[in-house]
């Protein structure tokens, strides 16, 4: 969550901490690359105003929405 809120928050101990939980360099780099690919993407639906197609809705139940925490 730290690189999608404040990006300039993460840093070397973040990094650290995951390659002491066994994480490689190249596993850090790609779920880096894959949380900016996203929060990009998504920037841009929410910015263009796409509405999702209907079998794609959000169910509050299952999947609250995080926005307004």
């Amino acid at each position: 969550m730290a690189i999608t809120r404040d990006p300039g928050s993460s840093g070397a101990s973040e990094i650290e901490e995951l390659r002491e939980a066994g994480w490689t360099d190249a596993q850090i780099l790609t779920a880096t690359e894959v949380i900016g690919f996203f929060n990009y993407y998504v920037r841009m639906v929410e910015a263009l105003g796409v509405e999702p197609e209907p079998e794609m809705r959000r169910d509050p139940h299952v999947w609250p929405d995080l926005r307004s925490r």
